[in-house]
């Protein structure tokens, strides 16, 4: 956990067009998120990182540049969505692989992930931590309190949060968009399908930008005929 209120790691947007803060999982470190710090920031969003610390990182945003995102990612989206259910001032949050068992082990590498380098960044020791205690998704009448938008990402192959236990577990959520990730597993944010998540992120904080985030900026106008 992060010794002070500053985050563990930054990447700043050259003209910042938002911004994000993450809050990390069981047993890792701000290194296992640079790659999506690096990539979110090219796209004009400042991307901090916060080592299981919800409340630091919800504080943090509050004199950020908005749209102010907190991010979680297992026992982070948990955390996250506990803060978002106790008012936080955020504009938006999203979630990556929620736990739905709070007695459930530390998932092995490779339940979490098929991409070859995210695997190499979690088996070094400038990535990972000693493990923590998974906390629980807040109840149903707490989630229903949440007040933003919710972007969620899961893998239809989680092993470790099955999507449709998590998808049952988040209904309560008022303003939900829950993707699915195509046979992926259980770090969505850096699973094999890393770039489309973060390009379906781009989109949806674009949206974020604009009146509401669920007016497409860019739509189809004619299907290409096969």
């Amino acid at each position: 956990m992060s010794t002070d209120h500053s985050p563990a790691a930054v990447w700043p947007a050259a003209r910042t067009r938002g911004t994000l803060a993450v809050v990390t999982g069981r047993g890792e470190l701000a290194p296992v998120y640079e790659r999506f710090g690096r990539r979110l920031s090219a796209d004009g969003y400042t991307v901090a990182v916060f080592e299981s610390d919800a409340e630091t990182a919800a504080s943090w945003l509050e004199n950020a540049d908005a749209p102010r995102v907190l991010v979680g990612s297992d026992t982070g989206a948990a955390s996250a969505l506990r803060v978002l259910s106790q008012g936080a001032a955020v504009d938006a949050a999203i979630l990556a692989g929620t736990p739905v068992d709070v007695d459930a082990p530390q998932p092995a590498d490779a339940e979490r992930t098929a991409c070859p380098l995210h695997l190499g960044v979690l088996g070094s020791t400038q990535a990972r931590t000693v493990d923590i205690a998974t906390e629980p998704v807040p109840d149903a009448a707490d989630l229903a309190a949440i007040a933003v938008p919710v972007l969620a990402f899961h893998g239809s192959a989680d092993p470790v949060s099955p999507i449709d236990e998590v998808s049952a577990l988040l209904d309560a959520v008022p303003d939900l968009d829950l993707n699915e990730t195509v046979d992926g597993l259980h770090d969505a944010l850096n699973d094999a399908s890393h770039r489309s998540v973060a390009a379906t992120i781009v989109l949806w904080l674009e949206r974020l930008r604009g009146e509401d985030v669920h007016e497409s900026v860019v739509r189809v106008r004619q299907e290409i005929r096969a």
